[in-house]
């Protein structure tokens, strides 16, 4: 089985211990884990902001960097969920333009094979007990992306519920957004903000010493909510708590 990680540009330039502690789970869990160096943003802000076309080329470099790969790992549900659902409307405008099925073919290569994390370990390695250590009250919240477009459903929790140690404390209004939402954050700063502080009032409320999310962006932002409160409350990935060992405590 070959195995890619996309690491996604977040990770990549803001959160690399989330790139890393990917690695270290699925070596953990047997598998060999190969980064390929042609990979690059999915395309996904241009693609939100109504750059479809500039959007094109990432599509086929997508595909291009992890031709041969039987699964594609990501730790980003909205990355994840740009490939899936997004690619193949990106494909069908271009054909319906007259400009062939290249882009097409290319979605339907990669597709099949991207995963999010909690996807390829429950569903491809058919586990939920990772090994993972993790001595603390925690809370989670399920992103937009994916609750809503990959329906990621009970995967994350199960996988929390598995860790020896963990805590995990029930969030009111889990499936609200957190008010990230990209650009959203940025054209629509004052609502965003509002949903942000309703997010970290409730998360607050859940008496957990840290908040994770299988998405470093939202994190980003329900951290910076909470830092500016004066919260003590630790924003983590998911990935982080579970590559957590005794033997390599977080």
């Amino acid at each position: 089985m070959r195995v890619a990680l996309f690491v996604t540009c977040i990770n990549d330039a803001l959160y690399p211990r989330t790139g890393q502690a990917v690695v270290t789970l699925l070596e953990r869990l047997g598998v060999e884990v190969d980064f390929p160096d042609a990979q690059s943003c999915c395309g996904q802000p241009q693609f939100n902001t109504g750059y479809r076309h500039a959007t094109e080329p990432l599509v086929e470099r997508y595909a291009d960097a992890f031709e041969g790969y039987d699964h594609i790992v990501v730790p980003s549900g909205s990355c994840a969920a740009m490939v899936r659902d997004n690619y193949p409307r990106i494909g069908a405008k271009a054909a319906a333009e007259g400009r062939g099925r290249v882009l097409s073919a290319a979605a339907e290569r990669v597709v099949p094979r991207t995963y999010e994390l909690t996807e390829f370990l429950v569903d491809v390695l058919g586990v939920t007990d990772v090994g993972a250590y993790y001595p603390h009250t925690v809370t989670y919240h399920p992103t937009c992306h994916g609750l809503r477009m990959l329906t990621l459903g009970e995967r994350p929790r199960q996988l929390l519920e598995q860790v020896e140690g963990l805590q995990l404390r029930e969030l009111e209004g889990a499936e609200e957004c957190c008010g990230f939402g990209g650009t959203f954050a940025v054209k629509n700063a004052a609502v965003s903000s509002a949903m942000g502080a309703d997010k970290a009032r409730h998360i607050e409320a859940s008496g957990a010493g840290s908040v994770c999310a299988v998405d470093n962006s939202c994190l980003m932002h329900i951290g910076g909510v909470l830092s500016r409160s004066g919260s003590q409350v630790r924003p983590l990935h998911l990935a982080e708590i579970l590559a957590s060992t005794r033997n390599a405590p977080l």
